[in-house]
């Protein structure tokens, strides 16, 4: 990679940081309190909040990988597979910019091997 495709990474990955601290600063909203006979406006409020829940542990580990992919950066490793040290695709780091491994060593690692 040439210096303007790391410094074209280095945005979009902090634009993207930028991105999951703004979603993970906002709160997730607690169920109000409930009255009688309204068990489906409770149910309708714990699955929200259930959900809001659940995209906030997602946008976590977003925010884990992409400071990872910064990290990398720093250290000159960016765009090298983890795995293997293989080049990782101009396409896959396009739409994936903090992808730590190439397809090939993704697939080996999904599966546990």
């Amino acid at each position: 990679m040439d210096p303007t495709e790391f410094e074209a990474a280095r945005a979009t990955l902090e634009a993207e940081r930028a991105r999951l601290r703004t979603e993970l600063d906002a709160g997730i909203e607690s169920p109000g309190q409930m009255t009688y006979g309204s068990q489906a406006a409770a149910a309708s409020q714990v699955f929200a909040q259930q959900r809001d829940l659940a995209l906030r542990d997602k946008a976590e580990k977003e925010l884990e990988l992409v400071e990872a992919a910064l990290a990398r950066l720093d250290a000159g490793t960016f765009g090298r597979c983890l795995r293997c040290a293989n080049e990782i695709p101009a396409g896959r780091l396009e739409a994936l910019p903090w992808a730590a491994y190439c397809i090939a060593c993704q697939k080996l690692v999904a599966e546990g091997r």
